[in-house]
């Protein structure tokens, strides 16, 4: 498929289900103990299928989650203007308030200090998206900035869902703004 291919419907509907019988599945229990059977009866689709859309079940389970990674990347741009320092902006409130639901399955796939699959997409993406804001602000040290602030937040992310860091959604969010602020502000 090329960029300028629109996505085939079908396959799009199939991969759709497949992620939401995961997350019902890893609601129930963890992502260890699900197997591709129960994952496919559930989705309604054959075994074979699943198998066109994803290599694996951390395949399937990284793009369920991908919306976590796309919303960490928006919440953390989301303000205008001059940002305030001590107070994030409402969005990454929301984000960490709302991970609750599925942080066993986050955990999973996003390990201590911010590595493992989802670590890797989060990191990324953020680290993209810092890049290109920071380059179009034609701010100096742009490459170092971003890969900063992608390393610092999913390393600050995964270990408060680890429960290394004790604090409220609320908390962390403020505070993993202030550093995020701060290293901005270094260079």
């Amino acid at each position: 498929m090329t960029a300028a291919e629109p996505a085939d419907p079908r396959a799009s509907r199939t991969r759709a289900r497949l992620r939401e019988a995961l997350l019902r599945e890893c609601a129930e229990r963890p992502l260890e103990e699900i197997g591709v059977a129960a994952l496919v009866r559930r989705a309604g689709v054959g075994r074979a299928t699943f198998y066109v859309h994803y290599a694996d079940l951390e395949a399937l389970a990284v793009d369920a989650c991908a919306d976590v990674v796309r919303e960490a990347v928006d919440a953390l741009h989301a303000w205008r203007g001059r940002p305030d320092p001590v107070h994030a902006p409402a969005a990454l409130h929301g984000f960490f308030a709302g991970l609750a639901p599925h942080a066993a399955l986050y955990r999973t796939l996003l390990t201590p200090g911010g590595g493992g699959p989802l670590g890797r997409v989060l990191n990324r993406d953020l680290r993209a998206r810092s890049l290109a804001e920071r380059e179009l602000a034609g701010a100096a040290d742009a490459p170092l900035v971003a890969s900063a602030v992608a390393a610092s937040f999913a390393g600050v992310l995964a270990d408060w869902l680890h429960g290394s860091i004790e604090a409220t959604p609320r908390q962390i969010a403020d505070q993993s703004w202030q550093l995020l602020v701060a290293l901005h502000r270094s260079r």
